[in-house]
């Protein structure tokens, strides 16, 4: 992302060897209903990915238990989708929560054209700086997030991080050193797990689609 994500300022130390895993919770109920917000359970796709997950953890061997730290947001999707990973320490961080979506909570896409036209059109105008009334913006998220890779900076234990897709599209764009305009529109899909591994000239990519 331009200058790392917008408000860091600071000078960039050498990157790790490796970045942490990343991947969204897994299916919600809100999900397949195609509501936004909310703090709903997982559905049972969503618990059959859990259960991938933690066998796909387990026999990657740069991810060992007794070193591993997993850090989720404190919302009930991500806390579950984490919960069988075995791990040296557990960390569930505020500042991992799915953008605040303040009035427009529990409602589709649909229903916010339909009931707050206003706030759809601003929000399809500029989706990066758009701010949901009595929510957040992802520029919102951008600064609540720098707590967050400050501590990446710091670890030495590998890491594996279960959030939310705006979240994670913050996180990958500045890891990936992206501008800020394409956050919104980048693919943070369900069920897969995406690595992201610094090379002499830019980073190397996988992502692990895991068949729920």
């Amino acid at each position: 992302m331009s200058a790392r994500i917008l408000s860091i300022t600071h000078a960039q130390p050498p990157l790790p060897p490796s970045l942490p895993p990343s991947l969204r919770h897994g299916e919600s109920i809100f999900n397949i209903h195609g509501l936004i917000g909310g703090d709903s359970s997982l559905s049972p796709k969503g618990e059959k990915f859990a259960d991938l997950l933690s066998l796909f953890i387990h026999n990657e061997p740069e991810l060992p238990p007794d070193q591993l730290n997993v850090w989720t947001s404190t919302m009930k999707r991500a806390r579950a989708t984490a919960a069988k990973i075995k791990c040296a320490r557990y960390v569930e961080w505020r500042s991992l929560r799915e953008i605040e979506v303040g009035v427009c909570d529990g409602l589709s896409y649909d229903q916010i054209k339909e009931n707050f036209p206003n706030e759809y059109k601003n929000r399809e105008q500029d989706k990066l700086r758009y701010r949901y009334p009595r929510g957040e913006s992802y520029m919102d998220i951008i600064s609540r997030l720098e707590s967050v890779i400050f501590e990446l900076e710091r670890q030495q234990a590998p890491v594996v991080i279960v959030a939310h897709q705006a979240v994670l599209r913050c996180l990958y764009a500045y890891f990936l050193d992206l501008p800020p305009e394409e956050v919104p529109y980048l693919a943070i899909p369900l069920h897969t797990v995406i690595k992201v591994t610094p090379k002499a000239y830019g980073c190397a990519e996988k992502r692990y689609k895991m068949m729920v």
